[in-house]
């Protein structure tokens, strides 16, 4: 072969090589893009849409989560029936959220009872530790962490407060679930409570609708001269139905959260569940980002608030003491 020829055949072999590496990069596969994580979801347990889950969202907005873009909400009613708690969670469980939020003592323990590997975070639960929820507040174990709202001392605050308003009263009776173990052990230390501050308590057994339409003749015969109303999920739904049964019975009373006195309740001393649900949605953030409830202890939250309703009081004839009325985070008009 002449150098004439072997010239050529270098320069066509140059040139087919180009074209095989052109070819060669035109069919490699194209490289897989980033996928973007997937949005979280987050079941809900609760009685009822109201201003719960309501604060949890606008709780998660003030952490930057934009709901049905960065994270969905998936919630569960039980509207006052607590026997379908436990078919909810397990719903939820079914349905593979990320994690749970539950609302109030019934709420939390149906979702332990459904899983023990989807994170929990309870809202508003009153003693965790006395209700087994959880091994201690510091070392919660397992999968549960939350908030919990008050300790024993409230339901003596609670009384206290409430003898302060009105020294005369003797006779208090309990709206309460008994079926409820957070209920149950809030009515142990108001009856301690009540002892040292000569007061005796009336339970009044309201589980469902049902109970509640007999509540104002159980009222009459127990002669009461008070109300104290203990929160669950089922009686916050009927915040307004219960503060009309006592407008009726011309009865001052004590409630919880700030919600009851806004509707007409007396006084409110409580959490404020603002307050509460902006610290559920810090827990939901840091396990949604790979913290284990276990390592997370459960939040208390230590300030409490007094609301007093004044147009309330002026229609029973009270005239509350300027000490009490100074304490008062919120007066209502």
């Amino acid at each position: 072969m002449s150098l004439r020829q072997i010239s050529a055949l270098a320069s066509s072999l140059t040139r087919i090589s180009a074209v095989l590496a052109v070819v060669g990069v035109l069919l490699a596969p194209l490289p897989l893009r980033a996928q973007p994580p997937a949005k979280p979801r987050v079941g809900y347990l609760g009685d009822m849409p109201g201003p719960f889950i309501e604060a949890f969202q606008r709780g998660l907005r003030e952490i930057g989560y934009v709901e049905g873009q960065t994270i969905s909400i998936e919630p569960r009613w039980a509207e006052g029936r607590h026997d379908r708690l436990p078919g909810l969670a397990q719903e939820l469980v079914q349905r593979r959220v990320n994690l749970i939020v539950t609302s109030g003592t019934q709420a939390s323990l149906a979702a332990k009872g459904a899983t023990t590997t989807i994170p929990i975070v309870m809202a508003h639960v009153g003693n965790p530790v006395r209700t087994g929820l959880v091994a201690s507040l510091a070392r919660p174990g397992g999968n549960i962490t939350g908030v919990s709202v008050y300790g024993g001392e409230l339901a003596g605050k609670q009384l206290a407060l409430l003898k302060d308003a009105i020294p005369r009263i003797s006779r208090v009776a309990l709206i309460w679930n008994p079926d409820n173990p957070g209920s149950e052990i809030y009515m142990k230390d108001l009856q301690s409570a009540a002892r040292s501050l000569e007061v005796t308590i009336l339970p009044v057994d309201v589980r469902g609708q049902e109970d509640l339409a007999g509540a104002s003749a159980a009222l009459t015969a127990g002669r009461a001269d008070a109300l104290l109303v203990v929160q669950n999920q089922f009686l916050f739904s009927q915040r307004a139905r219960i503060v009309d049964l006592a407008a009726r019975h011309r009865l001052p009373a004590m409630y919880m959260y700030g919600e009851w006195a806004l509707v007409g309740g007396l006084i409110a001393y409580g959490a404020d569940i603002g307050e509460v649900y902006r610290v559920v949605a810090t827990l939901v953030d840091k396990i949604l980002k790979g913290a284990k409830p276990a390592d997370l202890p459960v939040e208390q939250v230590n300030r409490l608030e007094l609301l007093i309703n004044l147009k309330t009081a002026r229609a029973l004839g009270l005239t509350l003491p300027r000490a009490l009325l100074l304490r008062a985070d919120q007066l209502i008009e």
